[in-house]
């Protein structure tokens, strides 16, 4: 008993912690995307507002991500009979939100600049190389203090990924200044703020199709499930393995349910255990749903429809 509490202990402490990084970060952001909006409107600048808009992403990422985390504790606390599961998808949906963010923002810069090559407009270089250094110190700290997060949460890792596209997109920027200070030349901002649109658009594709895959209920995609199947049918006392699903519920939290039809000579506990055992150490699924179950009662399973 008194494991299990440290455990708990240790849980919310790492939360906590996660929690008051992303306010960090939320806050940096925030400041920074106000100072290169008013420099980008000022000076004209479709880099600068290409790397404002990145920026606006991080604030809205970020703050899903508080509020995603927020909200899954609450209802984990509270315990609602009528949410088995919590709100833990909240966090994927939240990813979702931002990669199709990151989609309209790439979209409208690529159109923006377009239009800008047919009338190149002069850009100051000077206040737009001070905004983006600003820009660049600021994804520089928020990227150190979300990069543990990345790792254990979807959700924190789309605002990660973010703040990745916004480093590059602020050192986009400098280049743009520097050019445009030191040779005068028009094209590198518009030319930079299409590099910035272009370069973010994969890695938002990586992120809403990992976001789809769990919304979806697709198996991880480190799971082989034939394969799976075929090492649950060879558990000594089982004789058929069915209706087996593996899905994420959420980053980290993968779960299994199936149905093992036993030889009539078999121990149902045995089995049982020796099943959960080889999910556990072979898949590393902690959370899975095992029904035992002897041949008339796998008859009646292969009746349903679905």
């Amino acid at each position: 008993m008194g494991h299990g509490h440290g455990h708990g202990v240790r849980a919310n402490s790492a939360s906590g912690r996660l929690v008051g990084r992303l306010w960090a970060a939320f806050g940096l952001a925030a400041a920074i995307m106000v100072l290169e909006v008013a420099v980008g409107l000022a000076t004209g600048s479709l880099a600068l507002i290409s790397d404002a808009a990145h920026m606006l992403t991080d604030v809205v990422g970020v703050g899903l991500a508080l509020a995603a985390i927020v909200v899954a504790g609450r209802a984990q606390a509270r315990a609602k009979s009528g949410r088995t599961f919590g709100l833990y998808r909240a966090e994927v949906l939240a990813a979702l939100a931002n990669a199709v963010l990151l989609f309209g923002v790439a979209g409208y810069v690529i159109a923006e600049a377009v239009g800008r090559f047919r009338d190149l407009p002069e850009v100051a270089g000077l206040p737009v190389l001070l905004a983006a250094t600003g820009g660049l110190v600021a994804n520089v700290v928020s990227f150190l203090l979300l990069r543990d997060g990345a790792s254990e949460s979807l959700n924190v890792r789309g605002a990660y990924l973010e703040v990745i596209a916004d480093l590059v997109g602020s050192v986009g920027v400098l280049i743009s200044a520097l050019i445009t200070l030191t040779t005068g030349w028009r094209w590198a901002d518009p030319i930079i703020g299409v590099a910035i649109g272009v370069w973010v658009l994969p890695r938002t594709w990586s992120l809403a199709r990992r976001a789809l895959r769990i919304l979806f209920q697709h198996a991880p995609e480190r799971v082989n499930v034939d394969d799976m199947a075929a090492r649950l049918g060879a558990v000594p006392g089982v004789a058929e393995v069915h209706d087996l699903h593996v899905w994420t519920l959420t980053s980290g939290m993968e779960v299994a349910s199936a149905h093992l039809t036993v030889t009539d000579r078999a121990d149902q506990g045995e089995v049982l255990g020796a099943a959960q055992e080889l999910l556990r150490d072979e898949y590393g699924l902690e959370h899975a749903t095992l029904q035992v179950e002897h041949r008339d009662a796998a008859t009646k399973c292969r009746q349903l429809s679905w």
